[in-house]
């Protein structure tokens, strides 16, 4: 299995249950393709680089997971037609 990272940037305009609901949706995504979850880290809300949606800010999100080679494609299909989610990255991290 190889290592990966997933990095999620979600909308600021949540609530809470529903942000903590899209971030537990790609962790279920994860876990439906084969994937075993790491780590999560919750860097909380941060300014973006730049204007997205109109939106100034995103509370980010980095899941590390290990997972066969075709499953980031498949997390990756789900993940990106999430409303909530503003912008993500999936990334083979270095063994």
């Amino acid at each position: 299995m190889t290592k990966y990272e997933l990095a999620l940037v979600v909308n600021a305009k949540l609530e809470d249950e529903e942000r903590l609901a899209t971030v537990e949706k790609a962790k279920e995504y994860i876990t439906r393709f084969g994937g075993v979850i790491t780590n999560v880290d919750d860097w909380g809300k941060k300014r973006l680089a730049y204007e997205i949606q109109k939106m100034k800010e995103g509370f980010y999100y980095f899941i590390q997971f290990d997972a066969e080679t075709s499953a980031p494609a498949e997390i990756e299909k789900h993940v990106r037609i999430m409303e909530n989610v503003i912008r993500y990255l999936c990334v083979k991290q270095e063994a």
